[in-house]
């Protein structure tokens, strides 16, 4: 996943998850954290040297893709970039899009759309939960939802493909 954090851009990968321990990739530097949700929003991790932080994440938009991320009294504006806004495997231009699927692993927090549905170019279709955030995924053309390969709920490894898509039929 990629996330701007004001000016920059940075690649995260979550490694593994066990509990609230959780061990990420930030560029190319790995950070053992322990991280527990305190209420919404608010959140205290650890780092593996022992330093304690209290976070707060406040969503700026209906989108769940920016927010505001509070630590040490500073003030970050995040957000969440697509794979398919940003490099994360995507399609050629030229290409058509076959199937959305998450590039980390995560959980299926909900499914927007049906098998059958025309689905227009940027609508969102599927939200994943990954390393405490959720990201919406959208198509990149105008298509059909051909099938849905997970159910709400479901825990997914990441490149999983999630729903299958069509193309749009021609309208007559």
């Amino acid at each position: 996943m990629k996330i701007k954090v004001g000016n920059k851009i940075k690649e995260i990968s979550l490694i593994n998850k066990e509990n609230n321990k959780v061990e990420i990739l930030v560029d190319d530097k790995t950070y053992n954290l322990d991280i527990v949700m305190a209420e919404n929003g608010l959140c205290s991790i650890i780092t593996e040297d022992g330093h304690s932080y209290n976070a707060e994440l406040k969503p700026t938009s209906n989108n769940n893709q920016n927010y505001t991320v509070s630590v040490a009294f500073n003030t970050f504006p995040v957000e969440i970039i697509s794979p398919y806004q940003y490099g994360a495997k995507k399609a050629k231009s030229s290409e058509k899009q076959d199937k959305i699927f998450s590039p980390m692993p995560g959980k299926v927090v909900r499914i927007l759309v049906k098998e059958g549905e025309i689905v227009k170019a940027g609508s969102p279709v599927i939200i994943i939960e990954a390393m405490k955030m959720q990201s919406e995924y959208k198509v990149k053309d105008d298509c059909m939802v051909k099938r849905i390969l997970v159910n709400e709920g479901d825990n997914i490894a990441g490149n999983q493909s999630l729903i299958e898509l069509c193309e749009a039929p021609e309208e007559v």
